[in-house]
């Protein structure tokens, strides 16, 4: 440590006027005298340590806000009609843009399409007798089963969704019947 220092101060005055030691002083590192203590460059900016910097700068002194006339401008009277049309127009505006929400409707589905006032409800009356354990149910396929691609062959047309071999018989077997399916 002490070498540092002595090379720094041989080197202090080499770039510097010579024997200037104000220069010198001002460009020095700041821990040259006392090592320990780093505490910058004394008295450069003022002499007297112990005064206080200044808040106020040079714009803020130069620069002063506007202030009003002090005085009333306009009347009590228009500054009251003034309040009351901007309060009329914002209401105006307000209604246009933003209309009452409609009406809440707290009614379920069923209440809506089967609770309908006046309905009775009624049975119709049967043509025939139906067993419903013994008929075919009509369902849309029922009523389109000639339609239907890639079927077996349909042997009855009251239950055309039978189980059905026919569809794994082999061809020699099949040719052995007298009646043939008909082909779709």
């Amino acid at each position: 440590m002490a070498e540092q220092t002595a090379s720094m101060k041989t080197n202090i005055g080499k770039c510097l006027q010579q024997h200037s030691w104000m220069q010198e002083r001002a460009v020095a590192s700041p821990d040259i005298e006392d090592p320990t203590k780093i505490h910058g460059h004394k008295g450069i900016f003022t002499t007297d340590q112990r005064c206080k910097m200044d808040t106020l700068t040079t714009y803020k002194a130069t620069h002063v806000p506007l202030r009003g006339p002090g005085v009333r401008l306009r009347g009590i009277r228009r500054e009251l009609l003034e309040k009351h049309i901007t309060q009329v127009i914002r209401e105006k505006i307000h209604t246009e843009q933003s209309p009452p929400p409609p009406e809440a409707d707290y009614s379920s589905t069923t209440q809506k399409d089967f609770c309908v006032p006046g309905f009775v409800p009624s049975r119709p009356k049967s043509t025939r007798v139906h067993d419903y354990k013994r008929e075919q149910a009509i369902t849309f396929w029922s009523e389109n089963c000639q339609q239907i691609q890639g079927v077996t062959p349909i042997r009855n047309l009251n239950a055309p969704f039978r189980k059905s071999a026919l569809f794994s018989t082999p061809i020699s077997e099949r040719l052995d019947e007298e009646d043939l399916p008909p082909d779709n």
